[in-house]
């Protein structure tokens, strides 16, 4: 072989890698992203208190480098949503933003947003808390935006067993105990269990994701805010992956999915890649 097709040969292999690593993302029929409550990565990897979460880690793409913006929590949920902490420093409420956010953004693509979350009292509820303090609006960030209609902040009652009914998007928001903020991790592993299990099942034969994460550490690992974060379905490649990513990579990662612009600081950020199939 020639020198000049030896070196054409290899851009063609050069162009082949570079087209692969620039595949779009898939476009999943459905989301779901379900938040958990103050655990340190190290404390749920592996632990045998959370056989089920371990499960769903084994099935699925474990991110080994993601990380949380802040502390306290409520930052945390705002970020996630609209790509800034809004300059929320504590757990406060209420709040009214009028920034872009992930709702807003899928509605004006005519897609669908919802926020579970459980105990709260009643759909488009504003309080700050439920009368038995399971619920805690500190861990909703969906009525700080006043423009996100009062029908996409549900409680998880209202989460459809028939998961083909789903918005395109969803966050689920166990309650206090549940979400391991006031209970075990073994509690909040029970419950993903037994509420989850179904839809995890599910998508990953039917082109849909399910996110776990955690909305901050609990300050075992050095304060890094590292916490566990697993994207199971169809089209992932199981395996550990160790790219540092934070909640606005995930968001970017959502929004790039549907096409839609970067929101806040996830304009800055990533998609995640390299985890699909």
């Amino acid at each position: 072989m020639s020198i000049h097709s030896r070196i054409l040969l290899a851009a063609g292999l050069a162009g082949c890698v570079f087209a692969a690593a620039a595949a779009p993302l898939p476009r999943p029929q459905h989301v779901v992203v379900v938040i958990e409550e103050n655990r340190s990565y190290g404390n749920v990897v592996g632990s045998p208190d959370t056989a089920y979460i371990n499960q769903l880690a084994s099935q699925g793409a474990l991110l080994t480098q993601y990380f949380a913006i802040t502390h306290p929590s409520e930052p945390n949920y705002v970020a996630m949503f609209s790509g800034d902490t809004q300059g929320v420093t504590d757990d406060s409420c209420p709040h009214s933003y009028k920034a872009p956010n992930l709702a807003e953004a899928l509605l004006g693509a005519k897609l669908s947003f919802a926020i579970y979350s459980e105990n709260m009292p009643e759909a488009g509820f504003t309080g700050c808390a439920s009368q038995d303090k399971l619920y805690r609006r500190k861990h909703n960030p969906v009525p700080d935006f006043p423009a996100v209609p009062a029908s996409a902040n549900r409680p998880f009652s209202d989460f459809p067993s028939d998961y083909s009914k789903l918005p395109t998007v969803s966050f689920v928001v166990p309650n206090m105990i549940n979400d391991m903020h006031d209970g075990t991790a073994a509690q909040g592993d029970a419950w993903l269990k037994d509420k989850l299990e179904g839809y995890a099942k599910w998508a990953l034969k039917n082109h849909s994701l399910l996110v776990l994460t955690w909305d901050e550490d609990d300050g075992a690992e050095g304060g890094h805010n590292r916490v566990m974060t697993v994207v199971l379905g169809q089209d992932v490649k199981p395996g550990h992956y160790e790219a540092h990513l934070t909640h606005y990579d995930l968001l970017r990662t959502v929004t790039d999915m549907y096409g839609l612009k970067p929101i806040g600081h996830a304009a800055e950020a990533h998609a995640i890649d390299g985890i699909w199939k």
